[in-house]
């Protein structure tokens, strides 16, 4: 059953609203993963956990690739990791310079958070009774548990339903049940890629003389798309426990100091 939003049609959304009034948003950024991984690896990943979790109920919104800080928590802005990937992108580094966006790093924070609480509100046009940031790029779990509040805080007053709104990271949820869960382009996130895009990871590129910006404990190259189904499974019960847990009984997650999972 197709789970995409803007690839349903009419009656097909009505459908699948009736049946689970949840709206998931897959949060990733375009952002140097190593030589074995594709840019894209955050939104990738994002986005097969928001579909695996919409299987049980709900749809998928379209995957947010860009408008976070490009200058802030970014590989490519890192002094310690800079050059390098410049140089393995056959880039300059000073394309990278604060001063060649047209917005301050503090800027391009506000202006993501207004995307974000434009979008729940979106959603809720639509609708939809929840909304649930998925995060794929760890930095961006901030800018969307600061987007629910900020919107909590306009909508609390009004007269109308407002939408209710939980942000997921799987390496948080995930955190009594592995050791170091989660990490950057290591043994955790290629084998996410594995068992979702395999076509888009090149084992060979990440052999050990080969390896450049990976924070991780674990070698990408004992990556298995086996570990990848597995914690992505673990990612979808924690989500989706929460998520049945706000669709039957929203009040805890509406007031002030809400949970954001």
């Amino acid at each position: 059953m197709e789970k995409r939003f803007h690839m349903l049609r009419p009656e097909q959304i009505i459908e699948q609203r009736d049946k689970c009034p949840v709206a998931y948003i897959p949060l990733g950024t375009l952002e140097w993963h190593g030589l074995h991984n594709p840019i894209g690896a955050d939104g990738l990943q994002a986005e097969e956990l928001a579909l695996r979790c919409a299987n049980q109920g709900g749809v998928v919104f379209p995957t947010v690739y860009y408008g976070e800080s490009r200058v802030n928590s970014l590989l490519e802005t890192d002094p310690k990791y800079q050059a390098g990937i410049c140089e393995r992108l056959s880039l300059n580094k000073n394309q990278f310079d604060a001063d060649r966006f047209p917005y301050s790093g503090i800027a391009q924070i506000e202006h993501y958070q207004h995307h974000l609480i434009h979008i729940i509100s979106e959603a809720a046009s639509y609708g939809f009774d929840l909304v649930v940031f998925v995060i794929g790029h760890y930095p961006l779990i901030e800018s969307a548990r600061s987007a629910i509040i900020l919107y909590n805080q306009w909508a609390y007053d009004k007269e109308w339903k407002r939408i209710t709104g939980l942000a997921a990271a799987d390496y948080l949820l995930l955190k009594d049940e592995y050791t170091s869960p989660g990490d950057h382009a290591g043994g955790w996130e290629t084998s996410h890629l594995l068992a979702s895009h395999p076509e888009t990871v090149n084992l060979k590129a990440a052999a050990n003389e080969l390896q450049y910006g990976i924070m991780s404990t674990r070698n990408p190259l004992h990556a298995t798309a086996q570990f990848g189904n597995e914690i992505y499974d673990a990612a979808v019960k924690k989500i989706t426990e929460h998520v049945f847990l706000c669709l039957n009984n929203p009040k805890p997650y509406m007031g002030h100091g809400i949970p954001l999972i």
